[in-house]
């Protein structure tokens, strides 16, 4: 199978180190994997905010890139959210685009999803000696209906501990430009994730999502908590940051 690796622009800007792991997962379950170096942004932040318009060509410029793509896959439930939902709801019916884009919807998929759910793995082959906790990023469970491909990569690796926090489905209060229109609440729901999180005694916070990371990641170390916060792809590839 050939796999086309999306990369979002919160890992490709910010945490590359994802998509690299993203990009061995793959490549251990002998999959061909490329990473078109034209693709851009999914458009999704545009989209949420209320700019359709805008969102438009971007997504547009997507569909193009991965036209010819066997399979497309990300890690980021967001941005998955936003090409198998949210595409068709940009190019409606009797749209130019829209054929094409319901063919790009029904070959795109979320890293974990797409090993469990399409490939049919449950191990793949990590260690991780310490007790991991899982955030249920709001995209992925709820728009994806993701919540049991990431539990059972996590409950395969050799030497972790997994514990379910307190309202593990609760948002982290990121929200994409939430966050920033509403900072406040943003924080407060941050806190409140980790106040969870630390109740569990758990070393590490995953979830798919680089942005609910980076979120939380910056709270933990601005109010000196020692839980650390990165993607669950990260773990899974023995690429955790030191």
């Amino acid at each position: 199978m050939n796999v086309s690796l999306f990369v979002p622009c919160f890992v490709n800007t910010l945490q590359i180190r994802v998509a690299e792991s993203a990009r061995l997962l793959l490549e251990a379950q002998n999959l061909k994997v490329s990473i078109p170096l034209d693709q851009t942004c999914c458009g999704q932040a545009a989209f949420n905010t209320g700019y359709w318009k805008d969102a438009e060509p971007v997504a547009s410029h997507m569909i193009d890139v991965f036209e010819d793509a066997e399979k497309v896959v990300a890690p980021s439930g967001s941005c998955v959210t936003m090409i198998k939902h949210f595409y068709p709801r940009l190019f409606p019916e009797g749209h130019a685009r829209r054929a094409a884009a319901l063919r790009l919807a029904g070959r795109t998929h979320e890293l974990c999803s797409f090993l469990v759910d399409i490939l049919g793995v449950k191990d793949v082959g990590a260690s991780f000696p310490g007790r991991v906790t899982y955030h249920d990023a709001c995209h992925a469970l709820r728009e994806l209906r993701i919540k049991h491909a990431p539990r059972t990569l996590l409950n395969a690796v050799r030497g972790l501990e997994l514990v379910e926090m307190e309202e593990c489905e609760t948002c982290c209060g990121f929200g994409g430009t939430f966050a920033v229109k509403h900072e406040p609440v943003s924080v407060a729901m941050g806190r409140e994730k980790l106040h969870h999180a630390k109740e569990t005694d758990a070393d590490v916070l995953v979830t798919t999502d680089s942005s609910c990371i980076l979120h939380l990641e910056g709270l933990a170390r601005r109010k000196s908590h020692n839980i650390r916060c990165f993607h669950i792809a990260e773990l899974l590839s023995g690429m955790v940051p030191e």
